[in-house]
């Protein structure tokens, strides 16, 4: 199946990149937290969409990498099962340059209904990640997955439940692979191995440990009192280890009900979770060096602060993003002191998108994707809201990250994807 352009390419001088450009390899971006240094011309908000093409169901962001432009899709093979569905489009014009099959698209529950089918949808989760002409993805049925990016042809495939004896959870996976450098890592795994790490080459497995069960949220990596370390959020909470051996550095328990789906943020030495379901949030100091640390409670608010799904950023100490449960359409984008949780500023109409951040401008430029399709610009300040630019650039339900690479904005919601030209 070949994906239906649903607007065609603009003229050639559209492309040109910013001096600061650069790929956003992962599900978190190319510097792991959500961040980019190129800067958001706000009359870009008045650019037609360079491109437009159908990207059927699920949530899967954009992965830009080396002139292609990957996500994962739900399409009906030639025996008429529904496929999570790899993808590759050229970057610049929207052309679709290679399809990958991936695992049955089977869900538990989801379905749309209501106004803007607020029940899910189903489809897939994940974010494919790029690597060394590589692409990875990890679909619903916990399969990861290694392409060459340029042909599409499979390298490598490892089912993770039945190699680890895994089970997986409601709803299926939603995880992104984690690269960090010759290492992939994920959950998923049963007792005794149920974090793991993978030769990003070879899929050998370079070490499996724990007990914790998977959760929907992507792992991270960060560098914390000089100590690069890989967190993941379980169902038993925060666990860190050194990404090379899996030794544990620190731990914090933390509540799961039904679903956990935003990534942990660091700050320094704190470290922020949210869950929805009536869970709240926390934040913990990282107190140590080595291998030596200590995770210390500084605040915890229940029912407060909850992310759902949508990761915020931080920046000078505060988190920007969409603190909602199931406030569809109206939840707020809000921002909050994560050393305190205290509050400093909410503005409703945005319900469960997602944020990220141009450090490029002072303040910084929070690009913020509602679930409506509304692409937003707000100034990163704690004082107040102030709303920069906006523009309707989707439509579908828009529960995936938009992505900000070599002077473009690129996002997508469960049928369309696009390209925004910031030039």
């Amino acid at each position: 199946m070949k994906l239906r352009p649903l607007l065609a390419p603009a003229a050639a001088f559209l492309f040109a990149t910013s001096a600061h450009s650069a790929d956003w390899s992962q599900y978190a971006g190319q510097a792991g937290n959500r961040t980019t240094t190129e800067a958001i011309p706000l009359s870009a908000f008045k650019n037609k969409p360079a491109w437009k093409v159908e990207t059927p169901a699920g949530f899967s962001s954009f992965c830009i990498a080396e002139g292609h432009a990957f996500t994962i899709v739900k399409m009906t093979d030639e025996d008429g099962l529904d496929r999570e569905t790899l993808i590759a489009l050229d970057a610049n014009t929207g052309e679709q340059k290679w399809t990958a099959p991936l695992g049955t698209a089977r869900y538990d529950g989801g379905g749309d209904s209501g106004k803007r089918g607020n029940k899910g949808g189903d489809g897939p989760r994940s974010t494919p990640s790029f690597s060394d002409g590589k692409v990875y993805t990890l679909d619903a049925e916990v399969s990861i997955s290694c392409f060459d990016a340029a042909s599409g042809k499979l390298l490598w495939s490892q089912d993770i439940l039945k190699k680890h004896d895994g089970e997986n959870i409601r709803w299926q996976n939603a995880a992104s692979p984690l690269i960090e450098g010759d290492l992939i890592f994920l959950a998923g795994g049963g007792k005794g191995q149920a974090l793991i790490a993978l030769d990003k080459t070879t899929g050998k497995r370079k070490w499996a440990k724990f007990d914790d069960k998977m959760t929907h949220a992507t792992p991270i990596a960060a560098t914390i009192g000089g100590t690069r370390q890989i967190i993941f959020f379980t169902q038993e909470g925060l666990i860190s280890v050194i990404p090379e051996n899996g030794t544990k550095l620190w731990n914090y328990p933390f509540k799961f009900a039904v679903s956990t789906a935003a990534s942990p943020v660091v700050y320094q030495d704190i470290v922020y979770c949210s869950a929805g379901y009536s869970v709240g949030s926390a934040a913990v100091k990282i107190t140590g060096s080595g291998t030596t640390f200590t995770a210390e409670e500084i605040w915890r608010k229940p029912k407060k602060n909850m992310n759902h799904w949508s990761t915020p950023i931080v920046h000078d100490g505060f988190l920007y993003g969409m603190f909602s449960f199931k406030a569809y359409g109206n939840g707020p984008l809000a921002c909050i002191d994560i050393r305190t949780g205290e509050e400093k500023w909410s503005k409703k109409g945005f319900g469960p998108g997602n944020v990220i951040l141009s450090t490029a401008t002072t303040p910084p430029t929070i690009l913020a994707l509602s679930d409506a399709g509304d692409l937003v610009a707000v100034s990163a300040k704690p004082e107040g809201y102030k709303e920069l630019a906006r523009t309707h650039i989707l439509d579908g339900k828009c529960w995936s990250s938009p992505v900000l690479a070599n002077g473009a904005i690129y996002a997508r919601s469960t049928s369309e994807g696009m390209k925004l030209s910031l030039q």
